[in-house]
Order: C-alpha cells, then structure tokens, then sequence
C-alpha cells in the first residue's frame, strides 16, 4: 500500500504530466478529501498508509480532474467570503472576483434592509449577504437544481435567504434597498475558448451573455428599477469588456455610478443608484 507521502507525490506527477496547474496543491486536496481529512494532516502524517478504500477514491479524483472535471465539482465544496459552498455542476464555482460584489453592497452607503439576488446559482452572494447584513434576502434563479443547492448552501451556513424560480426577477415583486447580481456575461462566441473545465463542466445557462455579453444587463437594469426604492443601488459583476454596455444600460434614471477593479486591474463590479 502506499503512504500518504508516495501518495502525494505519484499524484502531483500524474497531474503535471497531464498538464493540470497547480499539481501538488491538487493532489494535496483531492488526497485530503479522499481520506477525509483536511491538508495539514497530511503533513503530520506523511508515513501513514492508505487503506485500500481511500487508494481507490483517491485514484478515482485523480481520473476525473485528468478528465478535466474542476477540483471543486470533485470536492464538491468551494470556499467563498471564508465559508465553505457546496458546489456540483448544476451551478457555477464561485470565484474570488465575485466577492467584489460583497465588498461593493458593504460599502454602500443608505439603507442595506432587504436585498434581492437575481441569478443565484449556489447562492453564495445571497447567502453572505444574508449573513454580513443581517437583511431580508429573496434569491432567485431560473434552474430548480441550482436551487436546490442555494437552499442547501442557507440551511448549512444559517442564512434566511427566501428563494424564487423565475427568469431573473420576472416573479419578484416589493421594494427592495439592494439588487445584486453575477449575471452571465461571456460572449457567445467566446465560450468555445474558455478553458476546459469551464467550457465542459460548468453550466453553460450561468456563461452565454449573449453575442455581446452585455444583453441580459439590458433586461436586468428595468426590472431592478421598477423593485427599488427611489435612492437604491444595483451591484452587478461584468465582464471584462462589458463596462461599456452595462454603462449604456443605465444611462437614464440612475446616478452615481461607479466601477470598481479587480486584483488584475479589470474592471468587476458596476453600481449604480436610482435616481431620486
């Protein structure tokens, strides 16, 4: 039988040959989530061997991430604002990039009471809201199997986050303080040159913005309107070439608007206030 350290290192080779990035943090996951276990014990127990069940499912996560399946879809959880999402393919991984748009809605300035999350895939916007501002928060998204994982991903963290079937807010009505939303955003025409664990894998429903990339902002920015009050915001992640068409988007009833960068200096998150 191998130990956990022969184990980590056929892994990582197997990895790096196959081109996967980051072959050693890989392995050390997939390894870690095949002996149940988190990635420190690994380094405290490196001369332990591997029971012949963990042997397989470790081979078996090897396999997939080969076959390209991501990481997170063979974990089945994604880390976003410091707490763990349960993710499958059903919905999209949450990124890093997205928790621009947390930051963005904390910073707001005016009451932050009930928030509205259109598209919330595994919910993790709606619920870290729900959670960071104590808000009423309603989610919505237009796959009854991404909301099945949204309400999962509320039960297990303790958010209230009341959820909808719908197309974007088409079912929504009140008044809300807040609109966000992660929409999808990719050009249609782009999609085939995404890398191949998004291309194969993620939800193509939660990609294809479009021939743009920009056309759902042109439905999203009346239906936000016609549920905020006079003085509430939108925050919206974008594409990296989308500024332009969301600024065109809102270019009549709201003000000070603002774009805000990523680490790689892209631009990620618009917002926008309804004028009052």
């Amino acid at each position: 039988m191998l130990t956990v350290q022969a184990a980590l290192r056929q892994g990582s080779q197997l990895l790096k040959d196959g081109g996967i990035p980051d072959p050693r943090l890989t392995a050390e996951v997939l390894l870690a989530h095949a002996l149940k276990r988190d990635r420190t014990y690994l380094y405290a127990h490196g001369e332990r061997e591997l029971a012949e069940v963990e042997w397989v499912h470790y081979g078996r996560y090897l396999h997939e991430r080969l076959k390209g399946k991501p990481t997170q879809y063979i974990t089945r959880t994604q880390e976003f604002y410091g707490r763990p999402f349960l993710v499958t393919p059903d919905v999209l991984i949450p990124r890093p990039e997205t928790e621009h748009v947390i930051e963005r809605v904390l910073g707001l300035s005016g009451r932050r009471r009930h928030i509205l999350d259109i598209g919330c895939g595994s919910g993790a916007i709606a619920v870290t809201l729900a959670i960071e501002t104590g808000a009423g928060v309603v989610a919505t998204d237009i796959s009854p199997p991404a909301l099945l994982i949204a309400r999962h991903n509320a039960r297990a963290l303790g958010a209230a986050v009341e959820f909808v079937c719908c197309d974007l807010a088409s079912a929504i009505r009140g008044e809300f303080d807040v609109v966000a939303s992660n929409p999808p955003y990719v050009p249609e025409g782009e999609i085939a040159g995404l890398q191949r664990e998004i291309r194969e894998h993620e939800p193509r429903v939660a990609l294809d913005g479009g021939p743009t990339g920009t056309e759902i902002y042109s439905r999203l920015v009346p239906q936000a309107a016609r549920l905020l009050r006079r003085g509430g915001w939108v925050v919206f992640e974008i594409g990296y070439r989308s500024e332009e068409g969301v600024r065109l988007a809102l270019k009549d009833g709201w003000e000070d608007i603002e774009v805000g960068h990523d680490l790689a200096g892209l631009p990620r998150v618009i917002s926008a206030r309804r004028a009052s």
